[in-house]
């Protein structure tokens, strides 16, 4: 039964990663009817339903508990990373997928902080990155195509 279970999971990662996300969550539901004990599950069931349903309250409730009961497990990480994603929370998404990091190279991670893209130095480096010469100079610059 558990390797039924774990099948339909990695079909469901499978499917996610081509950007089947309705058939993924159709895959987690039944591998989570066979085992809904299993954190894995679950977690990856929050990114499903924050994509298909739209429950993204729900989801990030999902994947931080999972978190708690399993904060070594990177997969956590990466799914509550892409909630907050989801959510348009940009900057809880980067600090999660890095602390992820911190406890192991996961390249899915790595992958995601890659499409989410580095930031450029500020201008004035002896000024903070939000003060409005930095911004407007930056935004100029880069117009101008000088940056």
């Amino acid at each position: 039964m558990p390797e039924e279970a774990e099948e339909l999971y990695d079909s469901a990662q499978d499917a996610y990663k081509a950007g089947g996300s309705l058939k993924a969550l159709a895959l987690c539901e039944k591998a989570l009817n066979i085992d809904p004990d299993n954190p894995k599950y679950r977690s990856f069931h929050g990114v499903c339903i924050a994509y298909e349903r739209g429950a993204v309250k729900e989801a990030i409730s999902l994947c931080r508990k999972t978190l708690k009961e399993e904060p070594q497990k990177t997969y956590n990480h990466l799914n509550l990373g892409r909630v907050y994603l989801r959510c348009g929370l940009r900057l809880k998404a980067t600090e999660i997928f890095r602390e992820g990091l911190k406890i192991e190279k996961n390249p899915e991670i790595i992958a995601e902080l890659q499409t989410l893209g580095l930031r450029k130095k500020p201008v004035i480096p002896s000024l903070p990155r939000d003060h409005f010469l930095n911004k407007y100079l930056g935004l100029i610059l880069s117009r101008l195509g000088l940056r």
